[in-house]
Order: C-alpha cells, then sequence, then structure tokens
C-alpha cells in the first residue's frame, strides 16, 4: 500500500533503521529526517519510543501467542512416534490427552439489559 508517497507494506530494513535513528540522534529533526529517508513521522516516534522503552531498534517480531503453543513439544513428540496420523486423529488425541475438561464453556452472555422499546414507559421510582 502507497500513502503519501510512503511504502508501508513491509518492515524497514535494519540498515535503515540505523541510519534513521542516528540522524535523529545527531539533531535532524524528526520531519526532516522522516522526508529524508522516506519514512513516516509516526515510524521514527514509534522508532524512538520503543529504544527508549526496550533498548531495541531492530523490527518487532512480535504478534499473538499461538493457541496450541502450550502443547507444542507433545503434538512434536506425538507425530514423530506416529508420522502417518491424520489431523483428525491428531485434534482427537489433543482432546483425550491434554484439554482442560474443566474449562468454562466459550458462551457469550449479555452483559447489559437490553434496551428499552420504542414508545415504552420507563417504570416509575
Amino acid at each position: 500500500m502507497i500513502r503519501r508517497g510512503f511504502v508501508m507494506d513491509k518492515a524497514y530494513s535494519q540498515d535503515l533503521r540505523e541510519r534513521v535513528m542516528a540522524a535523529v540522534d545527531a539533531g535532524t529533526g524528526a520531519y526532516a529526517a522522516a522526508s529524508f529517508f522516506r519514512v513516516s513521522v509516526s515510524y521514527i516516534y514509534k522508532a524512538l519510543g520503543r529504544r527508549e522503552r526496550t533498548g531495541q531498534t531492530s523490527a518487532w517480531a512480535g504478534g499473538p501467542k499461538p493457541k496450541l503453543a502450550a502443547h507444542d513439544d507433545a503434538l512434536r513428540a506425538h507425530v514423530m512416534n506416529k508420522p502417518d496420523t491424520t489431523l483428525a486423529e491428531l485434534q482427537a488425541w489433543l482432546i483425550a490427552e491434554h484439554a482442560s475438561h474443566c474449562a468454562p464453556l466459550n458462551k457469550t452472555a449479555p452483559i447489559s439489559p437490553k434496551p428499552a422499546r420504542s414508545g415504552a414507559r420507563a417504570n416509575p421510582i
């Protein structure tokens, strides 16, 4: 996606990150550095904030943890022992051996009362 002359579809290279940070550290303003290096001003402020908080200037490689991360070792061992296991069999094994039967059901319950109908009178206090 291109927006205001900036390419926003992939992470910036580590070399570019270091050059941008070095320019800002040397006294170049964020707006001037953004224009010169063709990055967004928002990127510069976010990178500066991240460096201040964590000391890192590299691309953030985070994201949500996979849902089965806690069972990763067990899954790998099971597949190594039985490589011809189908996905359905693997799912059944995982539920039988590693799923918690004490976990609450995934139900959605209303958290606020239903709104009054149009034209309905409010209850007197």
